[in-house]
């Protein structure tokens, strides 16, 4: 018994220093620098965002310092969140991507075994050219909502709408490849198509043009309203109160590798939600805080679009 006790405390004081060196490691999370009220990083400005708030009290609540490592994302048909969150994983620029949606068809192992990095700050001219081994991504517990809503314009501000079908006679506007996209062009098999008008994403000003009253609708990210919001406190679009009924939560996302921090981000993520910490988060960054949903993580959302 005495050389039992002795093994299980010589364990102890070796395993000790171990603990006590991953504890004092920050928790680096990346987290893209233009999705406000998301996540921001901007010259000259103090880092904001929900997912600034809730990454430092996740590191408070694991006794570790925050590091963020920030990253670009862009808006376009080329482009694969999915291939370059795991990049930036498995080249290990971060332990976690937050704000990461939940679907079945973004956590798949990857089809390729390498994919390039997105651009990311302090990124080298190699940076930009090499590509990266591919890991398996394993997601924690979802931590917020994030669904489409209908946005109107200045001549459809008094219009109601209950359904995707209240859209029928107005002008509207989506940018191609998007959900939404996808969600007008087969309602009601192609009911709507005549009405709309297809925008280049990051080349034309969707919610600028509806702003401007050359449209009177659009289908959104609901945070993407808010940041509009609060960027233009005297906007003349507004929210329709309507929120297509598929959406998808977000969460975080690390490596199949690290289980063991999945679990600890899960463990503080239940904590913070309890206590209503994070939903406070949301309406300290200005987001329609919406708490998840089941099913925690959405399946072929194709079909489901067009389904209905």
């Amino acid at each position: 018994m005495r050389n039992r006790l002795a093994a299980l405390g010589l364990a102890m004081m070796l395993a000790a220093p171990a603990m006590a060196a991953w504890a004092a490691d920050p928790l680096s999370v990346c987290l893209d620098e233009d999705r406000p009220p998301l996540s921001a990083h901007h010259r000259g400005k103090p880092d904001s965002g929900f997912d600034v708030l809730l990454a430092q009290a996740i590191a408070d609540r694991m006794g570790r310092p925050l590091r963020i490592q920030w990253f670009e994302s862009k808006l376009d048909e080329d482009s694969s969140p999915q291939l370059e969150t795991n990049a930036l994983l498995s080249d290990s620029r971060c332990s976690l991507v937050g704000g990461y949606a939940l679907t079945t068809d973004s956590l798949v192992k990857p089809g390729v075994p390498t994919a390039r990095l997105p651009d990311f700050a302090g990124a080298t001219r190699d940076d930009r050219r090499r590509r990266v081994a591919l890991g398996v991504l394993t997601p924690t517990r979802p931590y917020v909502y994030s669904p489409m809503t209908v946005v109107l314009g200045p001549k459809a501000r008094e219009r109601k709408i209950a359904d995707i079908g209240d859209l029928a006679g107005l002008r509207l506007a989506i940018e191609s490849g998007s959900l939404g996209d996808a969600i007008l062009m087969t309602f009601d098999k192609g009911r709507l198509i005549d009405n709309i008008t297809h925008l280049v994403p990051a080349r034309d000003d969707l919610l600028g043009a509806l702003n401007r009253g050359e449209y009177d609708a659009t289908l959104i990210d609901l945070a993407r309203y808010d940041a509009h919001r609060a960027a233009h406190p005297d906007t003349a679009i507004a929210a329709s109160g309507y929120y297509y009924p598929i959406g998808v939560n977000r969460g975080y996302v690390g490596l199949g590798s690290d289980p063991a921090l999945v679990e600890a981000v899960n463990k503080a993520l239940a904590d913070l939600a309890a206590e209503g910490k994070i939903a406070e988060f949301g309406q300290q960054a200005g987001l329609t805080y919406l708490p998840p949903r089941e099913p925690a993580i959405l399946g072929d959302v194709w079909t489901k679009i067009i389904q209905r």
